[in-house]
């Protein structure tokens, strides 16, 4: 009788050497994907690019579309670690409004790809109930309107709904970020952050005119 071959076992998956490799193919897929839109975009090319097998790719992600809205997730994800990273050691709430409204801004400059891979989302996938951008506002926005109701508390701002605080100052960014996209900024994102600052925080009115 024939001994049954011994089965050989593999190398067992390394999980940092798998979320490098997640990593890097996410990386190369956000250029891709900004460079080229979805439709254009390869998997092949994708593949070649890194040096790796296109079973590679799938393997991480089961599809070209899977894919796309990982590298979507990514960049948003990279928007709020920095936004969060900006904060830390601020204890004040309005300053941490300030900080967080000028790394946006910094931060969409310097990342176009954000703003192009959103566009591209909403373009491919309108069947989606909720955007990724959306996503990631929605379940951010509880934390800053904490930070309102904070400065409401200590009579620093006025006594008017947190969500409507919230929802005005997400629209001006998220308006600001898509009108540089398109036209180009007509000044640097801390000239724009600071003209936000400056009208949410004073508004227009005079001193004699809020008080007529």
């Amino acid at each position: 009788m024939n001994a049954t071959p011994a089965k050989k076992v593999g190398r067992p998956a390394d999980p940092a050497r798998c979320a490098r490799r997640r990593e890097e193919i996410l990386e190369a897929a956000v250029r891709l994907f900004a460079e080229h839109g979805y439709p254009e975009t390869d998997m092949q090319v994708l593949a070649d690019t890194l040096r790796v097998g296109k079973g590679t790719l799938y393997r991480y992600f089961p599809s070209k579309q899977d894919l796309f809205l990982a590298a979507v997730d990514r960049v948003m994800l990279k928007l709020r670690e920095a936004i969060d990273a900006s904060i830390v050691g601020i204890d004040d709430p309005l300053e941490q409004v300030r900080r967080a409204i000028h790394t946006y801004l910094a931060y969409v400059a310097a990342h176009p790809e954000l703003a192009e891979l959103l566009i591209q989302e909403r373009a491919q996938f309108k069947d989606r109930k909720k955007p990724t951008y959306f996503e990631y506002r929605a379940a951010n926005a509880e934390r800053w309107r904490n930070r309102y109701r904070v400065m409401i508390g200590q009579g620093r701002i006025r006594d008017v709904p947190v969500e409507r605080i919230s929802n005005v100052v997400g629209d001006l960014l998220y308006g600001t970020m898509f009108a540089n996209y398109f036209t180009g900024p007509r000044k640097p994102p801390a000239e724009q952050a600071q003209d936000i600052i400056d009208i949410v925080f004073h508004g227009i009115l005079s001193e004699s005119e809020r008080h007529r």
